[in-house]
C-alpha cells in the first residue's frame, strides 16, 4: 500500500506547530535561565501578558516586572508538558500548554520551595513571518508548598557537594562557547 501524498499545505501546517511550540518551549528556557532577551523574543512588541491575576497589562511591562526575579539567585523549573496547537489560518493561532513549575524561595521565613501547575492559552500571531506570543493568558490549576527538604536521593546519585548546578544567563553550560545572535 502506497503512503498518500502530503501536500505543501499539511507540510506548512507542521512547520507552523513547531515553531509555535519552540516559542513555548523557550518562554520556560528564558525564565529559568534568566534570559531577558529570548523572553522578549518570545513576545511581539504589543503584546498583552494576563498573567491569572498577578498581572495584567504589556508584556513588556510584565517582563520589566520579573526581572528581578529572572536575575535572582532564585531556583526556577518550569517544564512544559501538554502543547495543543490549533491553527485558525495562515497567522494566527491558539496554543495551550501546561507548565509545571518549580521553585525554590531559600530567603523567605521561613524557607520554602513550591510545585505550581498553570495552563497557558496563547493567541499566536505569525506577523512578517515569525510566530510570537500576541496575547497569553494564564491559568493556576493547582500549588503545593512545602518547606525545603533537598537530600538528593539520600545521596544515591553522588555527592551533593560536588554536584553540578544549572544557571541564570551566562552562566549555564547552555551560553558557553555561544556565538551571540
Amino acid at each position: 500500500m502506497s503512503e498518500p501524498d502530503v501536500s505543501m499545505a499539511e507540510i506548512r501546517a507542521l512547520l507552523d506547530k513547531q515553531a509555535i511550540t519552540e516559542v513555548v518551549l523557550s518562554y520556560s528556557r528564558a525564565v529559568d535561565r534568566g534570559d531577558e532577551a529570548l523572553l522578549r523574543a518570545c513576545y511581539h512588541d504589543d503584546a498583552v501578558e494576563d498573567h491569572g491575576g498577578s498581572f495584567l497589562g504589556s508584556a513588556s511591562d510584565y517582563i520589566a516586572a520579573v526581572l528581578p526575579t529572572l536575575h535572582s539567585d532564585r531556583l526556577m523549573t518550569h517544564t512544559v508538558t501538554n502543547i495543543l496547537v490549533e491553527l485558525e489560518g495562515p497567522t494566527t493561532a491558539t496554543c495551550e500548554s501546561y507548565y509545571l513549575s518549580f521553585a525554590r524561595y531559600p530567603a523567605a521565613d521561613p524557607p520554602f520551595e513550591t510545585l505550581t501547575l498553570a495552563r497557558a492559552i496563547d493567541r499566536m500571531e505569525k506577523r512578517d513571518g515569525v510566530w510570537r506570543i500576541a496575547r497569553r493568558n494564564l491559568r493556576w490549576e493547582w500549588n503545593r508548598e512545602q518547606p525545603i527538604a533537598e537530600t538528593w536521593a539520600r545521596g544515591g546519585i553522588g555527592d551533593p557537594a560536588i554536584l553540578l548546578h544549572g544557571g541564570k544567563k551566562p552562566n549555564d553550560p547552555l551560553y558557553a562557547d555561544r556565538v551571540p545572535g
